[in-house]
């Protein structure tokens, strides 16, 4: 988690806000890491964990992140999860809950549906005062 509060500061950096991920291999390995990224890159889909994701595949040269797990500061969108699950991921670890838009534990339990063809175990409430004060001050010095 520290890696990624590392990468959500570089987001708050360039005024984006302030949300990292990485991706880590079953043995622990980085394999990928990125904070968020829509407004730099005029794409509202480049959230940190999507970029991860993304760099995680190309690197492995597959887009099933078995055994992998997606670390991310605050709890993921629909989106994320979605893309979480898409990948194979086998953990979901999370810092802060996000009350808006949670989509594996607060609004949403997308991670663990029975529906779906996919499930990811989901770790949630790691430095969770961490990442939320991170999120925290970048609203506060916005307004």
């Amino acid at each position: 988690m520290r890696e990624a509060l590392l990468e959500a500061q570089r987001a708050a950096d360039v005024g984006e806000v302030p949300v990292g991920a990485i991706v880590v291999s079953s043995e622990g390995e980085i394999l990928s890491r990125a904070h968020n990224s829509p407004v730099g890159m005029s794409d509202p889909t480049a959230h940190a964990e999507i970029i991860a994701l993304r760099e995680a595949a190309r690197r492995i040269e597959n887009y099933r992140l078995t055994g992998c797990g997606l670390v991310v500061t605050i709890e993921p969108c629909p989106m994320c999860a979605g893309a979480a699950l898409a990948a194979r991921v086998a953990k979901i670890i999370y810092g802060a809950p996000d009350p808006k838009a949670g989509a594996v534990t607060t609004l949403y339990n997308i991670a663990s549906d029975p529906r779906l063809n996919h499930r990811a175990e989901v770790v949630g409430g790691v430095l969770a005062d961490e990442c939320a004060e991170l999120l925290r001050d970048f609203f506060r010095k916005r307004r």
